[in-house]
């Protein structure tokens, strides 16, 4: 499998996610041509995706979804909720209702080679859900967005190989920041984004020894610092008692307009 991050934050969410031959994107917050960029750069096009999993409704996953699914022929899967918030927007009137297969949380199905099974996730929109994949033993998952998580949440991403986990502000940051604070109790919620500390809270209790990446996705460009994420989630983690040295973990930064380094395995 080979999974790469082409954009996570709140300017636009793309992963690519694929297998020797299928080829899966995990939402289109970014434009048509930043797609087609990203994608050129792993020597793919357009007509070699044979699906994307959208995970919730919210502009910073799904504006590059009309024009794509205009170019394109390609299924779109998302759960009835969000299919249905979708098209209700002016801006995806154009979008044949037939294009969208509607999945839901716990129930599996199969794109090519790739198994995907969506999550249900705590978030303020229609009905969202983060995605794990598997392929033959390799796994792995996609799961932003989400103001809080529980033992089911901690169980869906156990054994995964490659994860790419909300790690989205730094709560003193967001605290004694600009955002208004009817935003700030928003995010902070059980329905808004995940803080770092709690990034590295979940992450402690999926550890496994055949992890390959870990990636601190959808950072908040006001409320957050590349580096305070990445020492934060480590020092969550040695203050846990695992058997894991978080200076010796894969962890690396999902960047807000750079592709992540592409993991293979």
């Amino acid at each position: 499998m080979r999974f790469v991050s082409f954009s996570s934050g709140s300017s636009g969410n793309c992963t690519l996610l694929d297998s020797d031959t299928t080829h899966l994107l995990v939402d289109v917050g970014i434009s048509r041509k930043k797609t087609i960029e990203s994608l050129a750069k792993m020597d793919l096009g357009l007509s070699d995706i044979n699906g994307i999993f959208i995970t919730h409704e919210h502009t910073d996953h799904i504006s590059g979804l009309r024009l794509i699914a205009q170019k394109t022929k390609m299924p779109i899967y998302a759960t009835q909720g969000t299919i249905n918030a979708i098209l209700k927007m002016p801006e995806s009137a154009q979008i044949d209702p037939e294009r969208f297969i509607a999945v839901k949380p716990d129930e599996k199905l199969t794109v090519g080679d790739i198994t995907a099974c969506p999550i249900h996730i705590s978030h303020d929109a229609a009905d969202p859900v983060g995605y794990r994949f598997r392929c033959g033993t390799k796994k792995a998952c996609v799961c932003t967005d989400l103001g809080c998580f529980n033992d089911y949440t901690a169980a869906c991403l156990k054994n995964s190989d490659v994860v790419l986990l909300e790690a989205n502000h730094d709560v003193n940051m967001l605290e004694t920041g600009p955002y208004p604070y009817p935003l700030k109790r928003r995010i902070m919620s059980d329905q808004g984004h995940l803080s770092n500390a709690n990034a590295g809270e979940l992450l402690c209790r999926v550890l496994n020894d055949h992890m390959k990446a870990i990636f601190l996705g959808h950072l908040s460009q006001e409320n957050n610092l590349p580096e305070l994420a990445y020492e934060t989630v480590r020092l969550e983690i040695m203050g846990e008692q695992t058997e894991y040295r978080a200076d010796e973990l894969p962890i690396h930064i999902a960047r807000r307009r750079d592709m992540s380094q592409a993991v293979e395995w």
